[in-house]
């Protein structure tokens, strides 16, 4: 199986370096775009509350479908997020833990799908020094989701359940914006697809509605420059295979 054909992250900045004259916002935006990857390895110490106050207040400025503005976050810090974090390892430990997710995993990824997952696990397991023929290793840095990678704080991110796929939708648009708002203060992050596997432990955890469906969750504080898991990048595909052009 040959490798993918997509950009490099500095393949990308030397693309759209100057892309707009004179337009200081479109470098911001580039920059952080690029510069953004999921943290794996945070350190303990907690982001002030004031910092996050000012993003989630720039986040909620999102578009949604009719302005509906269907998302809600649960944030933890300090107890609260040792308390998740416990709750989380423990669950992922018992031998007959399984999937639960309120919104229905994807059903397979096929072709380039697939083969972009499988990239993007094998770069990961090769930072961490694991090679595919240790499932042991391969199994724990899997299990490490549920410690919330460390992190100092954690979010669940949760949709009104009658707004269904455009609700979804617009949870996903306040999402990117919430990661790119972090980045610019320098805050790391992680949008976690693992933590909504036990949404049932997570609606008893924090009381959450049954109107209400658990769509990620989302680990962030300040990353470990040391560890090698901060240290590997994913590629993107080349622009011509997400944009089709049509002049006529």
């Amino acid at each position: 199986m040959s490798k993918s054909e997509g950009f490099t992250r500095d393949e990308a900045r030397a693309l759209l370096a100057g892309g707009a004259p004179d337009a200081a916002d479109w470098d911001v935006v580039s920059r952080l775009l690029l510069d953004r990857f999921s943290c794996r390895a945070f350190l303990p110490q907690p982001v002030p509350r004031q910092t996050l106050e000012e993003i989630f207040a720039a986040a909620q400025f999102s578009p949604s479908w009719c302005n509906a503005q269907g998302w809600q976050l649960i944030v933890t810090q300090g107890a609260a997020t040792e308390r998740l974090r416990e709750a989380l390892f423990a669950k992922a430990g018992e031998a007959s833990a399984g999937s639960q997710p309120d919104i229905p995993f994807p059903a397979a990824y096929e072709g380039v799908f697939g083969q972009r997952r499988r990239e993007a696990g094998v770069a990961l397991y090769e930072s961490a020094g694991i090679t595919r023929q240790n499932k042991t290793g391969a199994v724990a840095l899997m299990r490490e989701n549920y410690r919330l990678f460390g992190a100092p704080h954690a979010a669940i991110l949760t949709v009104e359940a009658d707004l269904g796929t455009y609700g979804v939708l617009d949870c996903g648009i306040y999402l990117g914006n919430l990661l790119q708002l972090l980045q610019s203060r320098g805050i790391a992050s992680i949008a976690q697809g693992a933590l909504p596997r036990f949404a049932p432990l997570l609606r008893d955890h924090f009381d959450i509605p049954a109107n209400r469906r658990i769509v990620c969750g989302i680990s962030f504080g300040y990353a470990d420059p040391a560890s090698p898991l901060n240290q590997f990048r994913t590629t993107r595909a080349r622009t011509d295979a997400a944009v089709h052009w049509c002049d006529s």
